[in-house]
C-alpha cells in the first residue's frame, strides 16, 4: 500500500492543532497557579507571550517564542524581562539583526558581541519594561565592524563577516 504524500498545509494544520493545544494547556497551568498564588507568578502584568513560525531555506520549519511568559519545567513562569521578537538576516558580507525593544530609550540599550564574534547579547530598560535577548550568529563577525541605530522602537545592528578567529574581548556597541 502507498504511502500518501503530505504536504507543507497538512504539517501546518497539524502544527497548529498542537501549539492551540499547548496553549490551552500552558492557560489553564498558568491560570490555577495564579489563582493559588504559585511561585514564580506575580500577581500583576502585563503578561506577554507570542511566537513566530518561519521556514528556512532548507524547508525546516522553526518555532520562535517571544515576550515574558516561560515554560520551566511543564509551569509557566513569569520573568520581569520580555525576549524581544528579533530577525538574523544574513548576507555574503554581513549580518543584519533586527530587534523589536519598543519603548526604551536609546541611552537605556546595551549591545554586546561576545564568544568570539558568534553571539549577540541585547538588554534594554527602561522605568516599566525590561528586555533581554541572546542571539546566536550564523557566522563569526568582526565586533569592530559593529553599527547599530535605533528608531521608532526598532534596533538594528549591521555587523560585517570575518575569516579570521580573534581571542573573545567581549566588544560593546554604540547606538547611534
Amino acid at each position: 500500500m502507498a504511502r500518501k504524500e503530505r504536504d507543507i498545509f497538512d504539517l501546518m494544520d497539524e502544527w497548529i492543532k498542537e501549539m492551540e493545544e499547548e496553549f490551552e494547556r500552558i492557560e489553564k497551568e498558568f491560570m490555577r497557579s495564579f489563582r493559588s498564588g504559585g511561585e514564580g507568578v506575580r500577581q500583576f502584568g502585563p503578561y506577554v507571550y507570542g511566537f513566530r513560525i518561519t521556514v528556512g531555506p532548507d524547508g525546516v520549519p522553526k518555532i520562535e517564542e517571544f515576550g515574558n511568559v516561560k515554560k520551566v519545567k511543564g509551569k509557566p513562569m513569569i520573568s520581569e524581562e520580555r525576549e524581544p521578537l528579533a530577525d538574523v538576516i544574513e548576507k555574503d558580507k554581513e549580518i543584519k539583526v533586527v530587534v523589536e525593544v519598543p519603548g526604551v530609550n536609546k541611552d537605556n540599550i546595551k549591545v554586546k558581541i561576545t564568544d568570539n564574534g558568534r553571539k549577540l547579547i541585547i538588554t534594554a530598560k527602561s522605568e516599566d519594561r525590561q528586555y533581554y535577548k541572546e542571539i546566536e550568529l550564523p557566522a563569526e563577525v568582526d565586533e569592530k565592524s559593529a553599527k547599530a541605530s535605533y528608531k521608532n522602537g526598532v534596533l538594528e545592528v549591521t555587523l560585517q563577516k570575518k575569516n579570521v578567529t580573534s581571542a573573545d574581548s567581549g566588544v560593546e556597541v554604540k547606538i547611534e
